[in-house]
């Protein structure tokens, strides 16, 4: 049983996320810590642009992420429903750090930012961690924790969180 190393605490909920092994027509399942299926992310096949649908684990559409194409920087956008509920961008220059930035359809901003590569990094709002990704909770090979503070939008977060691990590794 895989168990998550604690490292810094908000109080949310954690999440185990699978690294880079998703591709078009690939799903995976996000679970919770204690191994329960909590979402479902669907690979769409068979699309000219990268596109994954996340589910809840009966199957109900929550977000549509899908890659945006002729663009100056990669960008991915998050539909709800028809309508762009975010879009997530990286930075174009990053120095040190790599750089995220994930604008909200009400017009706030979060921020990714650390060692996106790695799956060591945070997500804040205003100067303010709303969530926490770490490889180094989990012993297993080619998974990462993703823990989201309390009363945080947690599909819209992991949404982000597969932008940007498809980005970074693209």
């Amino acid at each position: 049983m895989a168990r998550l190393r604690r490292h810094h605490d908000l109080g949310g909920t954690r999440y185990r996320m699978r690294e880079k092994v998703f591709a078009i027509g690939d799903d995976f399942w996000i679970d919770t810590e204690d191994e329960r299926h909590a979402f479902k992310v669907n690979g769409k096949a068979l699309r000219l642009r990268s596109t994954f649908v996340l589910e809840t684990p009966a199957g109900d559409e929550l977000l549509t992420i899908q890659e945006k194409k002729l663009r100056v920087r990669d960008t991915m956008e998050l539909e709800h429903d028809g309508r762009t509920v975010g879009t997530v961008r990286k930075a174009l220059i990053s120095p040190l750090r790599d750089r995220f930035t994930i604008g909200l359809g009400d017009g706030r901003e979060l921020t990714a930012k650390g060692n996106i590569v790695d799956h060591e990094y945070e997500i804040e709002r205003d100067g303010h961690e709303i969530a926490e990704i770490s490889k180094r909770w989990f012993r297993i090979r080619d998974t990462y924790g993703i823990e989201i503070a309390p009363g945080e939008d947690d599909a819209l977060i992991l949404a982000a969180a597969v932008c940007i691990d498809e980005m970074a590794h693209d």
